[in-house]
């Protein structure tokens, strides 16, 4: 029987020397904890406020503003390496988010309407609260555009936050918050495409229109050739940045493009296992071929998504944070923000506005029977979560960028950002760890017993 240690004694994480053992090991292990990327954010975060209030603070602003430029024929591409940050890696993480939208709208939560209404009312109230908070400080001053700051839901710091409670905490509740900051992602990004977009260029739009149409050929031809959709990809990144919507949207469309269902079933691939199994004699066109239908039991979107998870988790996101989170925390700017209506909306946005629009549009559903209310989400259960939801961390800087810019206002945000994020986390974390575990019951899916999911007890030889 073959090893079913995942880490081959091949490599050098699985060999057995005393670097692999005490360093590489721990490390894999320490990467593979769900709230590993949000500790790297933080670490990052930390950083970045460290570094911009030191005396080196000039090196900053100098790396960040550093200008990166090429030319391609008649084109000529040239930004600082903050927007290169903000227009191209961002983009890499929205693809991963749009490949999470994908996937739990074919074969996730929002595929069923009964288990997704519930996340779905509760983020669509910790979207429109905080902002309608949020106007009330800032209707008519110069904050006015920064409403979608408290929208967002950092899915990485507040599932990380969860998971600090270990078993305690119902796995319904994990579900529950996660499906909810994927519908919240959802708005955040309609929310960027249709307000924080404008100067839009017809010509960038009419080339993007024309590669995404030739990726949807590609699609109908059957091409699975991902060189040839990387390409393509990139062209489409560059037309929609050069067009005037965001280009992270350009990442989205990519990934609720990208095909969540596999080319071949579980079971045919375990059958092309078996005939190569019992063969005398196999050839290397025999093993790439069979290889080709065992990988396809598994969707195009799975396999990049659990190839860039930790590229955008690790390296990404936390680079992004010590790009967006680099404020000056002099004495004027703090006794400014104590009183700023901008901090004062982002924050109470993130913590009150979140905390109440989850619970009072969730519990107003439920009574008017729309929607049922398990036990282990009741009291509060949904407080605790409605209140770990309000971390708006990544999401929340990324739209402050956009909505204030370079201007000093969007110091006073970020404090706010900052300020609303760890009130929530801390007092989100008090609330659940101080309430009792409830049973789950029926609402969550329960799983079957599915004949065409079991191994083949006889297998049989496929006609290659």
């Amino acid at each position: 029987m073959p090893d079913r240690n995942p880490l081959s004694d091949l490599t050098f994480l699985g060999g057995s020397s005393r670097l692999a053992k005490y360093i590489g090991r721990p490390i894999h292990h320490f990467a593979a904890i769900q709230a590993t990327g949000g500790v790297l954010m933080l670490i990052a975060t930390v950083a970045a406020l460290v570094w911009v209030n030191s005396p080196w603070q000039g090196s900053y602003y100098d790396f960040w503003h550093t200008h990166i430029s090429f030319s391609v024929a008649d084109y000529h591409f040239e930004h600082d390496l903050e927007h290169v940050v903000q227009d191209g890696l961002m983009a890499v993480f929205f693809f991963v988010v749009g490949l999470e939208i994908k996937r739990e709208l074919v074969v996730g939560q929002l595929r069923d309407p009964r288990f997704a209404a519930l996340p779905a009312v509760a983020a669509l109230g910790g979207m429109v609260v905080p902002a309608l908070i949020y106007l009330a400080f800032n209707s008519g001053g110069e904050g006015q555009d920064g409403w979608g700051i408290p929208m967002a839901t950092d899915i990485a710091f507040a599932v990380g936050v969860l998971s600090l409670l270990g078993n305690r905490i119902p796995s319904q509740m994990k579900v529950f918050l996660l499906t909810l900051a994927i519908v919240d992602d959802i708005g955040a990004i309609l929310v960027i495409a249709t307000y924080y977009t404008s100067d839009l260029s017809g010509n960038w739009l009419l080339t993007a229109g024309i590669l995404l149409g030739g990726i949807l050929i590609l699609r109908q031809l059957h091409v699975w050739y991902l060189p040839v959709y990387m390409v393509i990809g990139v062209a489409f990144w560059l037309a929609v940045l050069e067009s005037g919507v965001h280009a992270t949207i350009a990442g989205v469309i990519l990934g609720l493009l990208t095909p969540a269902k596999p080319l071949e079933s579980e079971d045919d691939a375990r059958r092309w296992a078996s005939w190569l199994q019992m063969q005398d004699v196999v050839h290397l066109d025999e093993v790439r071929r069979v290889g080709f239908h065992i990988r396809e039991s598994q969707p195009v979107s799975l396999r990049i998504q659990e190839l860039l998870q930790p590229i955008t988790s690790y390296i990404i996101i936390p680079v992004f944070a010590l790009s967006a989170a680099g404020v000056e925390l002099s004495g004027d700017l703090l006794a400014d923000a104590v009183t700023s209506p901008i901090t004062l909306g982002v924050a109470v946005g993130l913590v009150a506005g979140k905390t109440v629009g989850i619970t009072l549009f969730s519990w107003v559903a439920h009574r008017l029977g729309w929607v049922t209310i398990p036990k282990s989400l009741a009291g509060t259960h949904m407080l605790g979560v409605a209140m770990v939801a309000g971390i708006g961390f990544t999401v929340s800087l990324f739209i402050s960028r956009l909505a204030f810019g370079e201007q000093a206002i969007a110091d006073e945000s970020k404090i706010g950002i900052l300020m609303g994020s760890l009130i929530a986390a801390v007092a989100g974390l008090v609330i659940l760890a101080r309430t009792q575990k409830r049973p789950e019951n029926s609402l969550q899916h329960q799983p079957q017993n599915n004949p065409k999911t079991q191994p083949p007890k006889h297998p049989e030889k496929p006609k290659p």
